[in-house]
């Protein structure tokens, strides 16, 4: 039976999946505006639908080559461009339960940014399909596992960690030198322990793939 913390994260993320297909909806991801506008055009979306102004991370939005960094960088505002591709890392509360929640999208035609943008699910997915099997697993050996499905999609993981714990806000606080809250290759605790109160842990998974090369990366995260 599926416990009342996993059914309201569950209900948090579908509202987020439903912000993202709204802003795909009103054409918002075009050519032509910054990083900038378009975060403050999905804050705004994210009111008027379901009057969110509170997130629990900061609101990501990287194109072009900003899309090579890991999550604490903060780099220079740039415009989207035609044949761009460019994600969305978002984590917004709803009603006191986190979501985060991680999409890529590609303006334009551009076959290797599309064959990118969609290898992402796929691994994603598998990656899934892996932590399903088990029933103890490190975050280290599940972070390892991550790395080695990227490659056999021909794909460099930029991440430095693939994922962390979620729950009810303000979750276990995710201080980055505690890395049993990660899925990180420093963690050798067991995933499926407990947290700190002796509830079941809950898990977002992320896959951040890059190609250094052509300065270009993509990213998909959600509730693992």
């Amino acid at each position: 039976m599926m416990s009342n913390i996993k059914q309201n994260l569950i209900e948090a993320e579908q509202k987020a999946l439903q912000l993202f297909a709204t802003l795909e909806e009103r054409g918002l991801i075009c050519a032509g505006k910054t990083e900038e506008e378009l975060n403050d055009e999905v804050f705004q979306l994210a009111k008027e639908l379901f009057g969110i102004e509170k997130y629990w991370h900061k609101r990501i939005i990287r194109a072009g080559k900003n899309t090579l960094l890991p999550y604490n960088e903060n780099p220079p505002n740039l415009t989207l461009r035609d044949n761009e591709i460019l994600f969305l890392d978002f984590g917004p509360i709803f009603d006191e339960w986190e979501a985060d929640f991680g999409r890529t999208y590609v303006i334009g035609n551009d076959l290797v940014k599309l064959k990118l943008k969609n290898d992402l699910e796929p691994i994603w997915q598998e990656c899934k399909a892996f932590y399903e099997t088990k029933t103890s697993l490190t975050g280290a050996e599940y972070y390892a596992y991550v790395v080695s499905i990227s490659e056999t999609y021909g794909w460099e993981f930029g991440g430095q960690m693939a994922g962390h714990i979620i729950g009810h806000f303000p979750h276990e606080r995710l201080d980055k030198e505690i890395k049993d809250n990660y899925i990180h290759p420093e963690n050798h605790t067991d995933m499926f322990g407990p947290d700190k109160s002796g509830k079941p842990r809950e898990w977002i998974l992320e896959i951040h793939l890059v190609d250094r090369e052509r300065e270009i990366g993509g990213f998909f995260e959600q509730l693992l």
